[in-house]
């Protein structure tokens, strides 16, 4: 059978009800020099054990390091065994949306334990589920802010993520709004004197991450006074969730949104993905938010169980009621996120602070290098910014050893060139830092 299982006959049917006289008119609207007129240049089929080989080396390729020094939005951390276990059951193992409540129960109630554990950890009262990632998270409270305040502007730190700020861009070009970057000072957090100067009455809403890009805790109570005094709301975010286990709650500092990536939580690194996109706010903007809500009720017999409340994506309502067109389910990584944060329990928060330790014993190693500095003193979590005289050959010699460098950062930040972002979580060893010093001192 081919491959589009639709008979002769059948076609010639479609195409008569719908006023055509071939298949092609229906791509009519395509310049007729985009038309491949040949068949595919293609090697003849393969056995599935002969693709199986031919995959298997191309794999080989892969180059596995011994330990991971880069954080810059994917961290490396531990995955507890449980996690995999429970994502791995059949009942879970999909990525399709739970329509029917009857037969959902278990994924549904994980979805609403997740909610709410994420809605505690950001301080705020209510969390939803099926964000792509982090990027996507801050873009859509973006403009959900700028629609709700039927504002055009939105002030973007530029510590925040590269990526989220294209992401950002990216929305508001599709919706027609301003985006305005401020900058950042000396120590690594915002220029709150740009940031006075960058809010006007027209501003929706500013956006700002904590810890930001270079790992440095941002004042979000100060950036709070600055953004509500002119209307607008504020956006906090976050690249590195397990941080959620010792920071204050941007909930708690005055935030309207809290969003970021949950990677962190029970996900692998995985090449890059599928992540976990967090989306957290205020109840007053329950309706509008993007996604899905899982709610708790009960059934007629007084039984406890679990709905999808709310669905505010295009797929379910009409287009133009619709706050965001996500449509994808991230709900199997947000159970990996609510397992592993109910085996982690109030250990997060020790967590955090070995995380903290183990970053503060890199940077003072590295900063003891002779030409190696420090950039930014304000405080940071578990990455932090370094310049040396050849990132380049650094990165060159660990790899060499199997270990995964810094970030350059000249790459998004050319006024940074020559410096580094490094991290480190719980799975460095001490000594694995003093082999990593040995190997750059070398």
């Amino acid at each position: 059978m081919d491959y589009v299982p639709h008979t002769e006959e059948d076609q010639k049917q479609m195409m008569k009800t719908i006023g055509i006289g071939s298949i092609e008119e229906l791509f009519i609207d395509i310049p007729g020099k985009y038309w491949l007129r040949r068949l595919l240049d293609l090697p003849p089929a393969l056995s599935e054990q002969e693709t199986f080989q031919i995959m298997n080396n191309i794999g080989s390729q892969n180059i596995i390091a011994d330990f991971c020094l880069m954080g810059a939005g994917a961290y490396y951390h531990y995955v507890p065994a449980v996690v995999r276990h429970v994502i791995s059951r059949c009942e879970f193992y999909t990525a399709y949306t739970p329509y029917q409540a009857e037969i959902s129960q278990g994924i549904l109630q994980a979805i609403y334990e997740y909610q709410t554990m994420i809605a505690r950890l950001t301080g705020m009262q209510v969390a939803n589920a099926s964000m792509y990632d982090g990027a996507s998270a801050m873009a859509e409270a973006a403009v959900l802010a700028a629609k709700t305040l039927n504002r055009t502007r939105i002030v973007v730190i530029r510590s925040i993520h590269p990526e989220y700020r294209e992401v950002v861009r990216t929305y508001a070009w599709a919706n027609g709004y301003e985006v305005i970057e401020t900058g950042y000072n000396a120590t690594g957090q915002l220029d709150k004197e740009d940031l006075k100067s960058a809010v006007d009455d027209n501003t929706a809403a500013v956006l700002v991450q904590s810890p930001n890009f270079f790992g440095v805790i941002e004042d979000i109570a100060a950036i709070e006074q600055v953004v509500h005094g002119s209307g607008a709301l504020l956006v906090a975010g976050f690249t590195e969730a397990t941080s959620l286990g010792i920071l204050k709650p941007a909930g708690e500092m005055g935030a309207d949104f809290v969003v970021g990536e949950g990677q962190a939580f029970g996900n692998p690194l995985n090449f890059g993905g599928p992540y976990l996109g967090i989306l957290a706010s205020m109840d007053k903007f329950l309706r509008k938010i993007p996604g899905r809500l899982a709610g708790a009720t009960v059934d007629k017999d007084g039984r406890r169980g679990f709905v999808l409340t709310l669905q505010t994506r295009e797929q379910h309502i009409r287009r133009e009621k619709a706050t965001s067109n996500i449509c994808s389910n991230e709900a199997l990584c947000a159970l990996a996120a609510a397992v592993y944060l109910v085996s982690m329990g109030k250990n997060l928060k020790k967590l955090a602070i070995l995380n903290i330790q183990k970053a503060q014993y890199l940077k003072k190693k590295l900063s003891a290098i002779p030409g190696w500095e420090t950039v930014f003193p304000g405080p940071t979590y578990n990455e932090f910014t370094i310049c040396c005289p050849d990132p380049h050959l650094v990165n060159k010699k660990l790899q060499d050893k199997g270990i995964v460098g810094g970030y350059d950062l000249s790459e998004s930040y050319p006024e940074l060139e020559g410096c580094l972002l490094f991290c480190a979580t719980e799975m460095i060893k001490s000594e694995d830092i003093d082999d990593v010093v040995s190997i750059i001192a070398g």
